[in-house]
């Protein structure tokens, strides 16, 4: 019993790490949360750092759910391993270093089912992929991705309490990312740009991550981050 507290506490914890506005702040002397949309998720960080950050946080992000996870799956019953597993994306999502604010939990998740069950991760990621491509919504991909995760350990016929894990999973994703839904239900969500696409003229995204430019953003672009922010909850 003590050695499910102590992992219980210790998932929650390590959850609770916003490696966004860390890693932001550490090697690029960003606060993420200042510019952008925000966020301090993945997305955010690849917006506005590029893609050394934004890879590294995705990094972090997901071992920080796939580690307690599974030490978890090794050391504890089916039962209080998925707890483990829940907690550690309620501690991204609900962050205690960020007094209750945080991410929405998809990175951590995706390295959550990693741990759990691999052939389901697989599904999932193929998912996100596909839908990102097509769509250039992040939101939309995560949100469809967690549904396809939920489906998945029925079709696979996973434990009932993985099942349970997933559906709870989904509806805290679905939860986090409420202000997309509404975006994206008035096309006016954020889409993103790809390698092969041209930037326009004057994009900001990833100048400060990938040149090095020690000017963060331009006033007209910090003006419209505090705008989007002003209508946005931290990712």
């Amino acid at each position: 019993m003590v050695l499910a507290v102590v992992l219980l506490m210790t998932g929650y914890v390590l959850g609770s790490i916003p490696f966004g506005v860390l890693i932001g702040k550490w090697f690029w002397g960003v606060d993420v949360r200042e510019h952008g949309s925000g966020n301090i998720g993945t997305t955010n960080v690849f917006r506005v750092l590029g893609k050394r950050a934004g890879t590294l946080v995705l990094i972090c992000d997901m071992a920080k759910g796939f580690v307690p996870t599974w030490i978890a799956v090794q050391l504890l019953p089916s039962w209080l391993a998925v707890l483990v597993a829940l907690v550690t994306v309620l501690g991204h999502t609900y962050s205690v270093f960020l007094r209750g604010g945080g991410g929405k939990g998809v990175a951590t998740g995706a390295g959550v089912i990693l741990a759990l069950m691999w052939p389901v991760f697989i599904i999932t990621v193929v998912t996100w992929a596909i839908v990102v491509l097509v769509s250039r919504m992040v939101s939309l991909a995560s949100l469809t991705a967690a549904v396809v995760f939920t489906v998945a350990t029925f079709v696979f016929d996973m434990p009932v309490l993985y099942r349970v894990l997933a559906i709870l999973a989904t509806l805290v994703v679905m939860w986090a990312h409420r202000s997309n839904i509404r975006r994206i239900a008035l096309h006016c969500e954020n889409k993103v740009s790809f390698p092969w696409d041209k930037r326009p003229s004057g994009s900001m995204a990833g100048v400060i991550g990938e040149t090095g430019d020690e000017e963060r953003v331009s006033e007209g672009s910090a003006g419209e981050a505090g705008q989007r922010r002003d209508s946005e909850e931290q990712e």
